[in-house]
């Protein structure tokens, strides 16, 4: 989302090994308040892991399949970010739906889960981005995500299934609440993962920004 192209990486303090302390404002007041998660359940529900699990550094991406500003990313520093730290494993990364465009961005994130479950994801995910064509225009229907799945190798048909059943809809809807509870308000948004240090970025920063996180950590 344009509104959001600004730097804003402030620190979240771990408690003990593996457990976070994230501060968020509520959605009916001002107040801070902190919530107490676990990388496992920043990550669960999101996508498989892209790189080695074990690697040191969790990139997490919070990302709407409309985004302007997260095709931009998807186009311009995720290949340079798994060329230089995921494929050499000093991170890994896992992405996960905060669908804040409307209707037609939970059923793409929906689409990517049935795809996940044919252990398709990252293939349909990066063919959902290539054929990005702005946000809320139309481009994102029942037909052209079957379509997709077709030019990636995914069974149709079963695809067709997931969707109609709407098997993931309230899981993407639950992940954006979560979202929106740890402080995510935009997209991309990125939490990074070393041990009990998180560091948050937000919007498609200059990859720089991203190199000089990573390498800090």
């Amino acid at each position: 989302m344009t509104k959001y192209y600004l730097l804003a990486i402030p620190a979240i303090i771990g408690i003990i090994g593996g457990i976070f302390a994230v501060t968020y404002f509520g959605n009916h007041d001002n107040s801070q308040k902190e919530g107490i998660f676990t990388k496992q359940q920043l990550i669960e529900n999101g996508s498989p892991y892209e790189g080695n699990p074990s690697a040191p550094i969790t990139i997490i991406e919070w990302g709407d399949y409309q985004c302007t500003y997260c095709h931009k990313f998807h186009d311009s520093s995720l290949g340079v970010i798994k060329d230089e730290y995921i494929k050499s494993g000093k991170a890994n990364l896992v992405f996960r739906d905060f669908a804040l465009n409307g209707p037609n961005s939970v059923l793409a994130a929906e689409s990517s889960h049935c795809a996940k479950d044919q252990g398709k994801f990252w293939e349909y995910h990066d063919e959902i981005y290539n054929n990005w064509n702005g946000e809320n225009t139309g481009w994102v229907s029942k037909d052209s995500l079957s379509k997709f799945a077709q030019n990636v190798g995914l069974n149709v048909e079963q695809l067709k299934s997931c969707l109609d059943s709407s098997k993931y809809k309230q899981q993407v809807l639950d992940t954006y609440d979560l979202g929106q509870q740890i402080g995510i308000d935009a997209t991309p948004s990125f939490l990074i993962i070393k041990d009990s240090k998180v560091v948050k970025i937000t919007g498609n920063q200059p990859i720089d920004v991203f190199r000089k996180t990573l390498d800090d950590m």
